[in-house]
């Protein structure tokens, strides 16, 4: 059995979709499982165990259209795949399904322009949906082929960091001052998108709310370069002066010193995961550092932006506690704007949602 799986994206895509990779793996496991990936997200899944080969395309051969032609077409016919398995099925990804069209399985979304290129088509996820369940929907057909023989199926988000990597980035956070006796929160303080943010003023206040109720924790940052360093820096420079910019007076001032790293970086997402291989959780702006920690096995509490389905994006149904807030747990958003759906998620809801869950994972 010769399979090949195409999702193209951001790398919290790609890792929803390492169920589907395991399931296939559990249910073939001396099949050869190709995956297709973005060049700059490919080295988060070297070493899985479920994928035999990871194809890569850089940005420009994905955006020269000739020779993206010409790279799928070398691809599917130097393996004759048995199936072709496109999880996103856009007018460029169908073109593998279309290059390998006596492939005896071709399964895709159902689109108007797909017909007739997939044999097996499915309807796309739906808002309330898991991202989970609408992936591993997919190799229904692969199922059928078995003909009643027992079929295992794997929920769980995963990567394969190893021991020496997890290892290594321990000793590097020791040595930035990480006590490993006390435990350690990883927080999504900031987003690279403003409209995927949770407003700045609220995220201090909880943060020194949590520095207050929990002076055992340490807090390690996680930004990007840029504006995202600066956002997290103007976040640990007001907590360090007692100031917040919200309405409400903060409860009281944190512990000296302050136990917020700020000079704790992984500079690649196999890195994050060696970080969140080391923490005892995540808390922060949902993303796709939230798929990272979560494939390592990292309880986390995030909060949802407008728009973000949590029954989607948050699994709930793996080995792994994954909890959300978001503004329509609260009221009916349909005629909202971004800012009011993010007002409704207030100071006070995300402290009580955090107590509670740290209170259930802290050591």
């Amino acid at each position: 059995m010769r399979i090949l799986v195409i999702r193209f994206r951001q790398m919290g895509d790609a890792i929803l979709a390492t169920p589907l990779l395991s399931t296939l793996k559990a249910n073939f496991p001396d099949a050869q499982i190709d995956f297709v990936l973005n060049e700059r997200i490919a080295p988060l899944f070297e070493g899985h165990p479920a994928i035999s080969r990871i194809i890569t395309f850089t940005d420009e051969e994905r955006h020269s259209l000739l020779n993206y032609i010409r790279k799928v077409w070398r691809t599917v016919h130097q393996t004759r795949y048995d199936a072709v398995i496109d999880m996103r099925s856009t007018t460029n990804t169908m073109l593998f399904a279309l290059c390998s069209l006596r492939s005896r399985w071709r399964i895709g979304i159902r689109k108007p322009y797909t017909w007739g290129i997939f044999n097996h088509r499915f309807e796309g996820c739906e808002d309330n949906e898991s991202m989970i369940s609408h992936n591993l929907r997919l190799a229904e057909p692969l199922r059928a082929s078995m003909e009643g023989k027992g079929w295992k199926e794997d929920r769980n988000l995963s990567l394969s960091i190893t021991d020496e990597e997890k290892q290594d980035f321990r000793h590097y956070m020791e040595q930035q001052g990480i006590d490993f006796r006390r435990p350690v929160l990883l927080v999504g303080v900031t987003a690279k998108l403003p409209s995927k943010t949770w407003p700045e003023d609220r995220m201090t206040e909880v943060l020194h709310r949590f520095i207050s109720a929990f002076p055992q924790f340490q807090l390690i940052f996680n930004y990007a370069p840029g504006q995202e360093a600066e956002n997290a820096r103007r976040i640990f420079d007001r907590l360090s002066s007692y100031a917040a910019t919200s309405s409400q007076p903060l409860s009281q001032p944190p512990l000296q010193p302050l136990p917020v790293f700020l000079n704790i970086e992984a500079k690649s997402p196999r890195q994050l995961a060696a970080m969140a291989a080391n923490c005892t959780a995540y808390f922060g702006n949902e993303g796709g550092a939230r798929h990272i920690v979560h494939a390592m096995g990292c309880p986390s509490l995030v909060v949802c932006s407008p728009g973000a389905s949590k029954t989607t994006w948050l699994p709930q149904d793996t080995s792994v506690l994954a909890r959300g807030i978001a503004a329509t747990d609260i009221a009916d958003v349909s005629a909202m704007s971004r800012e009011e759906q993010y007002a409704l998620i207030t100071v006070d809801r995300v402290w009580e949602e955090l107590e509670n869950f740290t209170l259930r994972i802290q050591p």
